[in-house]
């Protein structure tokens, strides 16, 4: 017990530390590089720097910053309640299809400008969220009543997500004009972040987290079964269908801020779980926590890996979720079929 408690207070202080740090890291790094000293006098307004250095700091990348960390942190939380729901260490919104789905919404919507029915920021939520959902009730259709299955739940998200990136892929081929915008919809980035994204979704954002975090309880409910469930009075499927589309919905408005951003809602989670208790009130504020750090970490990679370009996030998060993916598809393999 006492070696419990000793590796989790180690483990907190250092995600402390690492959260800092990493929060400094994107303010500070980029292709424009910034002297330290500078970006210190920026953050606390003082007036002897350059204006283009305080211009990039806070117009650029404290948006971005601010944007990654509300993505990392629902992206995670999701992640961490679909693996609940579906009783399923494999499930995450990338892997079912629904961020997949989110994109090929707002892609549809931008080749076939279906913005004139509804405009600006809302018009890319509105169908990110419609596509979503769509991509929801696709995955519990064929899934049909073995919802909880790791082998039917793991081939329908694949099957959506590549039928959908496919149909990215066949937009992106008949529309390169508008290749650019399709491409970020398809491999994520926070390029476009900017305090009126902010504005207009964290309050929304942060109303549904808190909703979702509100479920612990009910969330360690459904991790029994269903009978145990309704014997201590849970509706079970009136519980699944509102937190899905809470889920739903928070995946969607992250996919409209940075587009597709794969297996965040997959490792973050599931390292949470190696060190503490399988306890809802504790998993979802740590994934939270870890997948905005995790997410900013990740960010940055994209920005300094190669000099003078960017990669986009999505490959960078893939490139630590595939291994990942394997590992825990190795530990569930018993349970496959």
């Amino acid at each position: 017990m006492n070696f419990r408690i000793n590796k989790a207070s180690i483990f907190i202080i250092t995600s402390i530390i690492l959260g800092v740090f990493t929060i400094f890291l994107s303010i500070s790094k980029g292709s424009v590089k910034i002297p330290f000293n500078e970006v210190i006098n920026i953050l606390l307004h003082n007036e002897n720097v350059q204006n283009s250095h305080k211009f990039i700091i806070i117009n650029l990348r404290i948006p971005r910053t601010i944007s990654a960390i509300m993505v990392g942190m629902s992206l995670s939380l999701c992640g961490a309640i679909f693996q609940t729901l579906f009783k399923n260490p494999l499930t995450e919104p990338y892997l079912l299809g629904i961020s997949s789905g989110a994109a090929l919404g707002v892609t549809i919507a931008s080749v076939f400008n279906l913005f004139v029915f509804v405009n600006g920021i809302w018009g890319t939520f509105a169908f990110s969220f419609i596509f979503a959902l769509l991509s929801a009730f696709i995955i519990f259709t064929l899934a049909g009543k073995n919802k909880s299955s790791l082998l039917i739940l793991l081939l329908s998200g694949l099957a959506i997500n590549f039928f959908f990136s496919a149909l990215n892929s066949l937009l992106l081929y008949f529309n390169r004009d508008k290749l650019q915008n399709i491409i970020f919809w398809q491999m994520g980035s926070f390029t476009l972040s900017s305090y009126e994204k902010i504005l207009y979704t964290s309050p929304i954002m942060i109303i549904l987290i808190i909703i979702l975090l509100s479920k612990s309880k009910e969330l360690d409910v459904l991790l029994l079964s269903e009978d145990t469930a309704k014997s201590i009075g849970v509706n079970v499927k009136k519980q699944r269908i509102f937190i899905l589309i809470i889920t739903t919905l928070l995946t969607s408005i992250c996919v409209g801020i940075a587009g597709t951003i794969g297996f965040i809602g997959l490792i973050i989670p599931h390292i949470v779980k190696l060190i503490f208790p399988l306890k809802h009130r504790i998993i979802l504020p740590l994934s939270l926590y870890l997948g905005a750090i995790f997410t900013l970490f990740c960010d940055v990679i994209a920005r300094l890996l190669i000099t003078n370009t960017e990669i986009p996030i999505g490959i960078i998060t893939a490139l630590f979720g595939a291994p990942f993916f394997i590992y825990v598809l190795k530990k569930a393999k018993a349970n496959i079929l």
